[in-house]
């Protein structure tokens, strides 16, 4: 049972992991073990509650594909029990980022002293750069 919160948590059956072997360098032995994991979960198909379907599937997340597959690889570790708990976390960081409700940006506006500081620091700048001129005779 993989926990979300203390409400919501995806049985064992509903993800579906899968050893690879990994990429990159590692001389022989990576291509001999397949120590990194593969992991697939169906979110239409899952147990979440259909909120959270909703905003997964809103997501644009490379990890989400068009029929609502999240997939992902982990090759990060030596051993496929750390890729495979680190596979796990990946998931479950993706489905609590997309329950938390970001707060509206209330659009505000600059005080008109903050105005009068700007526009003055300007000229004030503008005359400074005025000095460096060659003088007139």
């Amino acid at each position: 049972m993989i926990v979300i919160n203390h409400l919501v948590s995806i049985p064992d059956e509903e993800v579906e992991i899968t050893a690879i072997r990994a990429q990159g360098a590692g001389g022989q032995n990576v291509n001999k073990v397949s120590s990194a994991i593969h992991l697939r979960f169906d979110i239409q198909a899952s147990s979440l509650p259909d909120a959270y379907k909703q905003r997964l599937l809103t997501q644009s997340d490379q990890r989400i594909s068009k029929d609502g597959v999240i997939v992902i690889k982990a090759q990060g570790y030596r051993t496929q029990e750390k890729n495979r708990d680190d596979a796990i976390a990946r998931l479950v960081e993706l489905i609590r980022n997309a329950t938390v409700v970001k707060k509206a940006r209330r659009p505000t506006k600059a005080t008109r002293a903050s105005q009068k500081r700007r526009v003055d620091s300007k000229t004030h700048r503008g005359k400074i750069k005025a000095l460096r001129g060659k003088p007139v005779d």
